[in-house]
């Protein structure tokens, strides 16, 4: 796959630097990276900001980009996809609770306390 030239010297520059450089990579692919964002989060809000994230990321690293025969927004799409992966997995990340055998002793009467209704008890609360 050939790499536009106007698209090289562009990164060339950004990599340089040049804030006109890296806008204007910006504007040309926000569009893309947004809806490949977005499709894969679902909320409006959240998918501009993960875009937003995506950008920052690219911008503080275009330095150690190096051309390997793709376009540069394969580049982003490889930091998009990472940034939805990481995004989805804070959001679904859980709250483990550890389990306090006093809540057990508390729940099954003192005389009732034998093996089996100790295990059914932990499952049905997990």
């Amino acid at each position: 796959m050939s790499v536009p030239e106007d698209e090289e010297r562009l990164v060339q520059r950004a990599k340089q630097g040049d804030q006109k450089a890296f806008a204007q990579l910006y504007e040309e692919n926000f569009d893309r990276i947004y809806r490949y964002v977005a499709l894969r989060i679902g909320d409006k809000t959240e998918a501009e900001d993960v875009t937003q994230q995506v950008f920052l990321k690219a911008l503080k690293s275009i330095a150690s980009f190096h051309w390997k025969g793709a376009p540069f927004i394969a580049w982003l799409f490889r930091i998009a996809h990472n940034q939805v992966v990481d995004h989805l997995r804070k959001k679904t990340k859980r709250v483990s609770v550890s389990f306090d055998d006093s809540l057990m002793s508390n729940t099954i009467p003192s005389s009732n306390k034998n093996p089996q209704q100790i295990v059914e008890l932990k499952q049905d609360i997990e």
